[in-house]
């Protein structure tokens, strides 16, 4: 789960992690009201989207003066952030967060990602802050400093040292590196992060250690012990049909195809949305409803697939096993029988009640095309799609 960049921010403070003064506002008054709270310019006015290259798109501001906080305020919330990350349709932003200005001296990149080659957490820095960490790896990896942490022994001095090193920090600002780092790995921990990124990192004029940006995401799969932060959710950042499948724990992906799927188990819906590319198409999403599902959970996988303007034909693809054949037969049919079906539906059935299954489909009086194995769907798609 992504949160905002002021919500990171509450995180940052609760943890002793050195942040900007600033406020969230809603509105171009509330804007220009924190700014005079802040007492002294300039100040920074950023769009609150789940997005990154805010910057780029127009939506990180500097204002001088009450004036252009207004002024700044107005022109990010008054239409879509188009950011290399939200493609050309934008985002709407409904908030702005305003904090004070720094005298910035350097700019550092650093952030705290699980690596799953190693089964270990990875520190990742660079002297090169504020740039497209992405674009700094690939055209000089020799600025990217890598510093591994057994999650069992956690974080230990010689991992901060390393990082300090690395970055080339001068020895009156390593005794307030180490200490951030101790605070943003705790805070990593503690909150079941999968990324914790600053970008950039400032060094001030001053001599102070300062997360200018702060960007954060929850795992998903440890948001049941994370009752606090799931309360910063934003459903409005979220996609609609990815937020209605999460009241009904499916594992619902929205894509850009024209091929809606919907699969029991992770691996072979992966392996149907390959068959669907096969077959001359795009999947027009990734739908998991899992070896539990019941006929309520696939009636509800069903009915969100046919909400998607963009689907042009239904490829279901389910090995009974856990999930009984005839139980997701019985969850399409009273899916289509209260939605209606406007697009052709392929459904391959194999494993457990499978006859069973075909013949609450076939006694449905549903147009329902079914295929015997996974060529003859691919084959069915591609016909279908080529149409």
């Amino acid at each position: 789960m992504k949160i905002h960049e002021y919500q990171a921010k509450e995180l940052f403070r609760s943890h002793h992690i050195p942040v900007p003064e600033g406020y969230v506002a809603a509105s171009p008054d509330a804007a220009c009201s924190i700014a005079g709270r802040l007492g002294s310019f300039p100040v920074v006015i950023k769009a609150q989207i789940h997005a990154g290259g805010r910057g780029k798109g127009g939506g990180v501001k500097i204002a001088r003066s009450l004036d252009e906080v207004r002024s700044a305020a107005e022109a990010i919330l008054s239409r879509p952030l188009v950011t290399p990350q939200t493609g050309p349709q934008g985002r709407k932003v409904t908030k702005v967060l305003v904090e004070q200005g720094l005298d910035i001296d350097q700019e550092l990149y650093l952030s705290i990602i699980p690596d799953r080659s190693t089964a270990k957490i990875m520190i990742i820095a660079s002297r090169a802050g504020g740039m497209d960490i992405e674009e700094v790896a690939a055209q000089h990896p020799e600025k990217i400093i890598r510093v591994l942490i057994n999650p069992l022994t956690g974080m230990a001095a010689g991992h901060c040292s390393e990082v300090a090193a690395g970055l080339n920090l001068d020895d009156s600002l390593a005794g307030k590196f180490s200490a951030l780092m101790e605070h943003l790995y705790g805070l990593f921990i503690e909150t079941d992060c999968s990324l914790l990124e600053i970008n950039p990192l400032v060094i001030t004029a001053q001599g102070n250690l300062v997360a200018l940006d702060a960007k954060m995401e929850i795992d998903d799969n440890a948001l049941f012990r994370q009752k606090n932060i799931l309360t910063f959710r934003d459903t409005n950042e979220e996609d609609p049909l990815e937020v209605e499948a999460s009241k009904y724990n499916l594992n619902y992906i929205n894509l850009d195809g024209n091929v809606g799927n919907m699969v029991n188990g992770a691996g072979l819906a992966m392996a149907t949305m390959d068959l669907i590319k096969r077959a001359g198409a795009e999947p027009a999403n990734f739908l998991d409803v899992g070896g539990g599902a019941d006929e309520k959970m696939v009636e509800n996988g069903f009915r969100i697939i046919l909400n998607d303007r963009n689907v042009k034909v239904i490829l279901i693809n389910i090995f009974g096993g856990i999930l009984r054949c005839d139980v997701l037969a019985e969850g399409v049919v009273q899916a289509a029988r209260k939605t209606g079906i406007n697009v052709p539906v392929v459904i391959r059935l194999q494993g457990t009640n499978v006859e069973k299954g075909r013949g609450i489909l076939a006694a449905s009086g549903l147009n329902l095309i079914t295929a015997e194995d996974l060529n003859d769907a691919a084959g069915k798609i591609a016909e279908i799609v080529g149409k």
